[in-house]
């Protein structure tokens, strides 16, 4: 067992990965254990990711607030707290808050062999769905 007691720091979003505002708790990066990264996201209104893919998938567990979740081609669906999405490997999806609500999840996704997780695409396009 080991314990890790919290003393990381709240990062905001990078604007290349992220549209609005957007704070990220790391939980756990991979490393010679265990491939499995997590991290606890919080969007605010209107805030969402860029359009991305990752090599083993992702699971998404939604802790608060309302938002939504699209794959590239698909619908956009609202998400709202205990939902859990599943996005297969090389899914091209995106993920945020609705614009009037706020909208926080756990991440939880696998590095590859070359420890990638995840690989950031361009930035969701207004015209992808006509709520954003």
């Amino acid at each position: 067992m080991k314990l890790t007691r919290s003393g990381g720091r709240t990062a905001p979003g990078p604007g290349d990965w992220f549209t609005g505002t957007v704070f990220i708790d790391a939980v756990r990066d991979p490393d010679h254990r265990s491939a499995v990264g997590c991290a606890h996201v919080r969007f605010a209104p209107g805030a969402r990711t860029a359009w991305h893919h990752h090599p083993k998938g992702q699971t998404l567990y939604v802790t608060d607030g309302i938002g939504y979740v699209a794959r590239r081609g698909g619908q956009v669906q609202e998400i709202r707290p205990g939902d859990v999405v599943h996005i297969e490997p090389g899914e091209e999806h995106w993920h945020g808050a609705t614009p009037d609500r706020f909208m926080a999840h756990i991440a939880l996704q696998e590095a590859d062999e070359n420890g990638n997780v995840v690989t950031w695409l361009e930035h969701v396009d207004e015209s992808d769905d006509e709520r954003l």
